[in-house]
């Protein structure tokens, strides 16, 4: 039996045993042949920083990484010189990439050398013979079949088609948010993974909190008839642009054909990569999308929130002077600065009618009569709860969840959150479990997805019209505005139809 055989018939003792059976026999170790080989597609800033992560764990063996980027060019991030420290101490070499610093890290050179670096001992105890580097990942899959499962930490544009990609060859699937930055090609991403049945991770789920407080609290009539639910981020923290960016020169090493992916071609500008992609409807997903997945996709959980009728959206817009005539920037390329969409869910079993409302750039929603008694506000970032008798605040993740207005009340017994601080998060651990040749799919997997994926695709789509949206969803389509629904989809250059990948 060889070493692919064997992970598609083995079964994991049980989904929350990080070591499995086949450890090397006293050792604590893991037999190097017995390891899930993984390959990280899409290194940047955000891709090396949660690199350690993935591999401290000892089940897990990065064998090949893939970046249209070959240096650290241009990425942006929190400091000069953070990312890096954080990579040496990981390493426990200071010297680690001696001479860049000043630079962030990034690219697929960098995370090759990380990698050989971190598994240097291994390699020295028989191991496998350093990682390898592609700039395209369909070479990567044409060339490492043998490979197990990748990582998709890529800008949100790439998600789906290389995900697509990637399990129609049989890989499992490790992805951050978001599953994808249209509403069809998430639907596509979702029935892929079941019509394969691979395993899938969708990484955000680590970071939502418990509803246990809360729907106690709902359930118990705590605040009457629940009517709202409120969520408000800091985000954006990036760039909003309000003009197309002017074309620049591609710098070396960087791949911008590869970059743009299924996307229409345009001129290469700095302001679309990296850290600021977000921002842009071609490329990224918006504040709802950046964050979201990690408040709401429990909320969606608990309250059975499956799909909105309609999508209300008010946003901040720019104007200017043209031959010294005011006039309204007309603007379907970037999100706005700020925004508040409201959704509305129709009633499930036993709940009522809710609206959902989503804030961000700095809009919140009013501070309540409770709080405004005794002289507080609302958070920069938060999450309420409305019901016809009462509100229960909590932090932006479901954090401290407390009853307002109704003077101290004892909290009943709370589940768990999941949380970022966990070093192996239980779902990522089911996740291994699956692959490994177990039944059951984590809750994380892509399959559990779909209402979170559907609300903040709409929630773009809502903004980029700037209209409200009445939505079907037998049919998948906006039936009041038509035009919007050419924003459900993307057109696919040629060669990035995933259909065809």
């Amino acid at each position: 039996m060889n070493r692919r055989e064997f992970l598609e018939t083995a079964s994991a003792s049980a989904c929350f045993t990080i070591l499995p059976r086949h450890v090397v026999a006293g050792s604590g170790a893991i037999a190097p042949s017995d390891k899930i080989t993984l390959a990280h597609i899409g290194t940047g800033t955000q891709g090396l920083r949660e690199m350690p992560r993935l591999m401290g764990n000892p089940e897990i063996q990065v064998v090949a990484v893939c970046d249209p980027s070959k240096n650290a060019i241009g990425y942006r991030d929190w400091g000069k010189d953070d990312l890096l420290n954080q990579l040496r101490t990981v390493l426990d070499k200071p010297e680690w990439r001696s001479g860049t610093e000043g630079t962030v890290p990034g690219g697929r050179d960098a995370a090759k050398d990380f990698v050989d670096t971190y598994y240097a001992n291994e390699k020295a105890a028989g191991g496998r013979n350093g990682c390898s580097s592609y700039a395209d990942f369909r070479e990567l899959l044409e060339k490492e079949k043998d490979v197990d499962a990748v990582k998709i930490m890529t800008p949100d544009h790439l998600h789906g088609v290389i995900s697509i990609a990637c399990m129609k060859r049989g890989k499992h699937v490790i992805m951050h948010k978001p599953i994808a930055n249209r509403l069809h090609e998430a639907k596509m991403v979702i029935d892929t993974a079941r019509q394969k049945k691979v395993a899938t991770h969708f990484m955000p789920w680590e970071s939502n909190g418990s509803m246990d407080q809360v729907m106690a609290w709902i359930n118990g009539g705590a605040i009457g008839t629940l009517r709202e639910i409120h969520n408000w981020s800091n985000r954006p923290v990036w760039p909003q642009y309000t003009t197309v960016p002017s074309a620049a020169p591609v710098p070396d090493g960087f791949d911008w054909d590869l970059w743009l992916g299924p996307e229409a071609e345009r001129p290469y500008s700095p302001d679309y990569t990296h850290m600021v992609f977000r921002g842009w409807y071609d490329f990224g997903g918006g504040s709802m999308a950046d964050m979201g997945h990690y408040s709401l996709w429990t909320v969606f959980n608990a309250l059975d929130l499956k799909s909105p009728t309609s999508i209300e959206p008010a946003f901040t817009h720019v104007c200017g002077f043209k031959d010294g005539i005011a006039y309204q920037v007309q603007n379907d390329y970037s999100f706005p600065t700020a925004s508040a969409v409201r959704f509305k869910y129709p009633a499930c079993g036993g709940r009522p009618a809710v609206d959902l409302v989503w804030y961000d750039g700095g809009m919140r929603p009013p501070t309540p009569e409770e709080l405004e008694k005794t002289n507080e506000e609302l958070p920069v970032e938060g999450m309420m709860f409305v019901g016809s008798k009462g509100k229960i605040l909590s932090g932006f993740q479901l954090e401290d969840p407390h009853l307002i207005g109704q003077g101290e009340m004892p909290k009943d017994a709370a589940g768990p959150a999941h949380g970022r601080g966990q070093q192996v998060a239980p779902s990522m651990r089911q996740w291994i479990a699956a692959v490994r040749g177990g039944a059951e799919q984590p809750a994380s997997s892509f399959l559990n997805a779909w209402p979170i994926s559907e609300a903040v695709n709409l929630y773009a789509v809502s903004l980029r019209t700037g209209k409200k949206l009445l939505y079907d969803a037998q049919s998948q389509k906006i039936t009041n505005v038509p035009e919007a629904n050419k924003y459900l989809a993307r057109e696919y250059r040629k060669g990035w139809d995933p259909q065809a990948l």
